[in-house]
Order: structure tokens, then C-alpha cells, then sequence
């Protein structure tokens, strides 16, 4: 099988990241990955300010991919894939989106000014898919959760990133009432962060278009725990 991971992010991107996007695709590809997808903060979210601020939206497009750029030039250098994707945030939920790249979010600047469930009727339209990450998650910067199956098309069920195990089991308990697809990842920030997570797969992925397919057609293989549960 192939192990990718779906979740993390970059410190060019990210305002709460310390490892850079070459760094995580080295770590990666020394620890077995097949291939990682960054999912920086979007800019409705924790990116870092100066790219919030930036006026000029192809620049500011160029400053958000750039952690995922550094990732994608290492990752070509030493084999391993690197995809894009980012983490929407709504108010409580942040949502997982893949399948749009620069071309649309350079197409796209009215997404900022879309409300989330417009930009999810867009992004589907536009064949993307969402998955709602840590959605039970309780933390200080969380002052609710949201739930918002009609909107999403998967779950992700194993967070690396969660304090207790039981934000993962009501996770799980919510994918399996609505049918979602169930994912997981590591919600990596830094080097040094050992809960690794992420999905295998039976057939490698060779771009983002295959990963939104195995999430369509529900064949992703099985989570990657880190304490090596089934």
C-alpha cells in the first residue's frame, strides 16, 4: 500500500508553524511517506498577517502557495509527491479543501468574500471536495462546534493534532451516522511532532485530482494511526 499524508502545514504559510515546507518533505520521505498534501491555513485563517494585508490578490495568492511551493521543489528533488490544498476555516469548523489550485484561486478572488456556503457550493462546482478535519475538537481558540454535513464530503476521523482521543471517537461516531468518508491526518506544525498520521492508499497517487477521486469513490485504503491501531 501508500502512505500520504493529508493534513499540515508550513511555517512560510502558516502563522502557528515552525517547520518549513522543506523540512517537512525531508522529514516525510525519511520516514516511508509516498507523498504529502499541504494544507496551510487559508486566508481566512491562521496564515501569517503580512499575507492577509497583502493588497495585490496574485501576490498574495504567490505568498500563500509558498510554503507548499518550498515543500514541491523538495519533494521533486528527493521523490517524493508534494500536493496543494488548504485549510478553510468557518467560524468553529475548518474545512479541508482539494482540487483547487492557483489557476482558480487566482480566477477566483471573490472566494474572501463568499460566505462558507457559497464557497462550498463553489468549490464543488468546481470539483473540489471537503473534509471537515477535527470537527469535535475542544480548544481554547474554539469557541463552538459546528457541524456541517450537508456541506462536506468526508470526516476526518483520526487527528493527530487532538488532545484526547475522544474528539477522534465522536469523529468517527459523526462519519459513520451520515456514510462520510473517513480520513486521517497529523495536523503537523513542526518537526518535531510525532503523533503521524494520514491515509494508505491501493494505488499510488500521482496529483490532487487522485486523491479528490479516492475521496469520491470512497477508496481510500485505511487511517495511518500512530499507535498502530487498525
Amino acid at each position: 500500500m501508500f502512505k500520504y499524508e493529508t493534513h499540515m502545514h508550513t511555517a512560510e504559510t502558516s502563522a502557528c508553524a515552525s517547520a518549513t515546507g522543506k523540512e517537512q518533505a525531508d522529514r516525510y520521505k525519511e520516514l516511508g511517506y509516498d507523498g504529502i498534501i499541504i494544507t496551510d491555513h487559508f486566508l481566512n485563517g491562521n496564515c501569517h498577517q503580512e499575507i492577509k494585508d497583502c493588497d495585490d490578490w496574485e501576490k498574495k495568492v504567490d505568498m500563500f502557495m509558498s510554503g507548499y511551493e518550498a515543500a514541491k521543489a523538495e519533494g521533486d528533488r528527493i521523490g517524493l509527491k508534494v500536493f496543494f490544498g488548504f485549510e478553510y476555516c468557518h467560524w468553529g469548523a475548518d474545512i479541508l479543501t482539494y482540487g483547487l489550485g492557483r489557476d482558480w484561486l487566482l480566477a477566483h478572488p471573490e472566494c474572501m468574500e463568499l460566505n462558507f456556503y457559497d464557497f462550498s457550493k463553489l468549490a464543488h462546482e468546481s470539483g473540489a471536495v471537503l473534509i471537515h478535519a477535527h470537527p469535535f475538537r475542544e480548544a481554547g481558540y474554539l469557541q463552538e462546534i459546528k457541524l456541517v454535513p450537508q456541506w462536506i464530503d468526508g470526516v476526518e476521523v483520526y487527528n493527530g493534532g487532538n488532545a484526547e482521543q475522544v474528539y477522534n471517537d465522536r469523529a468517527k461516531w459523526f462519519a459513520e451516522q451520515y456514510g462520510f468518508v473517513q480520513a486521517g491526518g497529523s495536523d503537523n506544525h513542526h518537526t518535531w511532532w510525532n503523533k503521524l498520521s494520514g491515509i494508505y492508499t491501493d494505488k499510488p497517487l500521482m496529483s490532487i485530482d487522485d486523491y479528490v477521486k479516492a475521496i469520491k469513490n470512497n477508496t481510500i485504503a485505511g487511517i495511518i494511526y500512530p499507535d498502530g491501531k487498525e
